[in-house]
């Protein structure tokens, strides 16, 4: 069962997607990331197990996984073959940084190709949603604090990150997260799944999470370690070589483009490229 943020008629809700369909489940609690904070995921299946769908997925808006995320943390060069590509040696710990809400869109929603610059790029991850909280997580216990999955795309304005990081991470609209949170339960392992992103169909990064330097296990109890991590927390975990800035020439975004994050047993976030509205 896959769970999904969204709007219809309502304004913002959450539900269940069963075939292609929503079972609406937003009177178990005002979002999706609330419910999470009150415990695991298998009530929310109990309830749409009763409940006949409510809507079509085609007819929704699906908005990004968990809209109200109080922290959106994320791990740069966590792929041994993109840090080198990207220059320096692989990070003796997780290298950290932070971005937005309102920086991510959801499944089929545009992202803008902002018009400050001409080097947008793309970089598929595997995104954690936590779902119990916790300071100092030990390396064992961490993964029974992960509520689910989702494909995340970050992203990223390679010529203000190089003068700031937190603006090149951070325009609005420009990265995306969802389609929909898989439950933990239904992906054992995260360190082995497919992961590829496409730009109009062609692949342009292909590996498998196996190859992180940091697994999903010890990026909690690295976060953990200097801060409490809350239900609704989400977490993406770096992307594989294969970025534009690495191609020779540089293969940046441009509008009309599609891009295809597709992950293992998670699904296929797709978004397409518009051009930043003017002013």
């Amino acid at each position: 069962m896959k769970f999904v943020s969204y709007e219809y008629t309502h304004g913002p809700r959450f539900g269940a997607v069963i075939d292609n369909a929503i079972i609406d489940l937003s009177d178990a609690g005002p979002s999706l990331r609330a419910v999470l904070a009150t415990g695991p995921l298998d009530n929310l299946q109990a309830i749409a197990a009763q409940r006949k769908p409510t809507v079509s997925l085609d007819h929704a808006v699906i908005l990004q996984v968990i809209p109200d995320a109080a922290r959106v943390i994320c791990v740069g060069k966590n792929y041994h073959d993109h840090a080198i590509e990207m220059g320096g040696p692989p990070p003796e710990k997780p290298n950290l940084f932070m971005r937005t809400v309102q920086s991510l869109v959801g499944h089929r929603q545009s992202i803008v190709c902002p018009s400050a610059s001409h080097e947008y790029d793309y970089e598929g991850e595997l995104a954690v949603i936590i779902g119990k909280g916790g300071r100092r997580i030990t390396p064992d216990r961490a993964l029974s604090h992960v509520a689910g999955y989702a494909c995340f795309l970050d992203g990223s304005v390679r010529d203000f990150q190089k003068h700031s990081f937190t603006a090149g991470k951070n325009f609005d609209s420009s990265g995306a997260c969802g389609p929909w949170l898989i439950p933990a339960t239904e992906v054992p392992d995260p360190q082995n799944l497919a992961i590829a992103t496409r730009i109009n169909g062609e692949v342009v990064q292909q590996a498998n999470t196996s190859q992180m330097i940091h697994s999903v296990a010890d990026i909690i109890t690295y976060i953990s370690t200097f801060t409490h991590l809350e239900p609704g927390d989400v977490i993406a975990t770096g992307t594989p070589a294969g970025v534009g800035a690495a191609c020779k020439p540089p293969k940046w975004l441009k509008a009309g483009d599609t891009v295809e994050v597709e992950i293992e047993r998670i699904g296929v976030l797709s978004n397409t490229v518009i051009s930043e509205p003017s002013v």
